[in-house]
């Protein structure tokens, strides 16, 4: 994926800024990167947040519960994961 860093590194200090006790939307993230065509690349920043996700440093999550990344349907928020 052509912007995967770029992506991962938003995500995750954004996260990180926020703190564990708020999350943020994927296209807030989108938005912050491609402001002119952000929708295009939702499906980019999502599969991110699965990778990141996965590896254990972020948690994705709807009505605030962890979700099962492998069946998501509907709209996420991204945590930082607390230590």
């Amino acid at each position: 994926m052509q912007h995967y860093e770029k992506i991962a590194t938003t995500i995750l200090s954004t996260a990180i800024h926020r703190g564990a006790e708020k999350s943020t939307c994927p296209s807030e993230i989108a938005r912050i990167l491609f402001p002119d065509d952000w929708r295009k690349h939702m499906k980019d920043v999502r599969e991110v947040a699965i990778d990141l996700h996965n590896k254990g440093s972020i948690v994705i999550t709807q009505k605030g519960v962890p979700v099962d990344v492998k069946h998501i349907k509907g709209p996420v928020r991204i945590k930082i994961v607390s230590k």
